[in-house]
């Protein structure tokens, strides 16, 4: 008998030995690959992916839509391409979920963690303009652009903590090592440590005590978890975004990023045919913060009542102008800060005059991008000498707590 023969019956018998399993153990194995499909869906729904992996992705499907290739092959590609992990498996289920007949941004919204809101409304909107390749690029350099403004601040943020690492690693070395002789030596002579070294000294024991330590870090543990419900909560977010908006050059450095995206996003699906009420709403899902989703609901209701975009943001923003306000947490009315400033809305309204709004839209983008980039350079010019000198000041402390019993040794040894 030839091999391929030998082999076609040794398949042959596999199919009988298949279809003569007990009718309930092949029930049970059907309801175990069921159960276990299922869990491993609902993983990839709570699951992140690495922004570079992101951005990878949405350039190779822009470019191969752009090619010609039909979205679902497309996604094949991209899948036997990717590298073993979350994103391909989540590629797969989408490549499987266009084929049955959904849409592209309606198979995105299975996976929250991976494609957020934004990402997910301007690719349904392209789909209702048939824009999807250009939407792709805008969303690709978009990522770009946040995930390099991610490195530059992490790159300022690096130096302040090493100092605060070595900070640290000097401060317990003189706490645990250098200040218990001294404190031997005086207490030998029944001579009294100076207060600022009393008061370290005192620190010291509580850092080592360890019943109290365990209440503190117990404490901690607590309000920290404590605290982040109450981030959660619709008060404790209107007051952190608040504090984003208004802490000084933070603050700055915030709204310039947040109108930076709404502009590039606006100037975008303005561009591609996209209504402006759907543009507003998808800059309404780009925003994080409470005070810009307000002003962009508040928007898009002045705009269905028949007012021009640079009209409603301006009526949006109040009419009080810079007069400040108390803020209600409540109510959710505060004052209504200026977050896009009225050089902005005069752009915006001969953008509407000359029907030009995308470009308008655009140069703004482009404006802001670089006034962020200075926000940030500002921002990391802060930090530096900001860390330095709390730093310093904290070190400097427990070095003249130190250096005071040593300067008063001999007189307290000659005793």
């Amino acid at each position: 008998m030839s091999m391929s023969a030998t082999n076609t019956a040794e398949k042959l018998d596999f199919v009988k030995e298949g279809q003569g399993q007990n009718p309930i153990d092949s029930q049970m194995q059907k309801e175990y690959i069921g159960v276990q499909s299922q869990a491993g869906a609902q993983q990839l729904h709570t699951v992140k992916v690495k922004q570079t992996e992101l951005i990878l992705f949405t350039t190779q499907l822009a470019v191969m839509l752009d090619s010609g290739v039909v979205l679902s092959d497309a996604l094949d590609a991209i899948a036997e391409q990717a590298e073993e992990g979350t994103l391909k498996m989540i590629i797969m289920d989408a490549a499987e979920a266009v084929k049955s007949g959904e849409t592209f941004s309606k198979a995105l919204t299975a996976y929250p963690k991976a494609f957020n809101s934004m990402f997910i409304s301007m690719i349904k909107a392209s789909e209702a303009s048939g824009k999807t390749v250009e939407m792709l690029r805008v969303l690709s350099s978009y990522l770009s652009f946040e995930s390099e403004t991610r490195k530059r601040i992490k790159g300022a943020l690096t130096y302040p903590i090493i100092m605060a690492v070595m900070a640290v690693a000097a401060t317990g070395t003189l706490m645990f090592f250098v200040l218990p002789r001294f404190t031997k030596i005086y207490e030998a002579r029944g001579a009294a440590l100076p207060k600022i070294t009393q008061m370290l000294v005192n620190f010291s024991k509580i850092l080592g005590d360890l019943e109290a330590m365990t209440i503190i870090l117990t404490t901690i543990v607590f309000a920290s978890i404590g605290l982040y419900y109450w981030v959660g909560t619709l008060t404790g977010r209107r007051v952190m975004d608040f504090l984003k908006i208004h802490t000084p050059v933070l603050g700055t450095m915030f709204i310039d990023m947040v109108v930076t995206r709404s502009m590039r996003i606006m100037a975008t699906m303005v561009n591609t045919g996209v209504s402006l009420l759907d543009t507003i709403e998808v800059i309404q899902g780009s925003c994080e913060n409470y005070y810009f989703q307000q002003l962009w609901v508040r928007t898009n209701g002045k705009i269905r009542d028949g007012y021009q975009l640079s009209e409603s943001i301006q009526i949006s923003q109040g009419d009080e102008g810079t007069r400040s306000h108390r803020v209600n947490h409540k109510t959710g009315t505060g004052p209504r800060t200026q977050l896009i400033a009225p050089g902005i809305i005069q752009m915006l309204r001969a953008g509407e005059k000359g029907g030009k709004l995308g470009e308008v839209c655009d140069k703004v983008s482009v404006f802001y991008e670089k006034k962020l980039e200075a926000s940030i350079k500002a921002v990391m010019a802060l930090i530096e000498p900001l860390m330095i000198t709390i730093l310093g000041g904290i070190i400097g402390t427990i070095a003249i707590a130190l250096l005071l019993p040593v300067f008063r040794i001999s007189t307290v040894i000659s005793h």
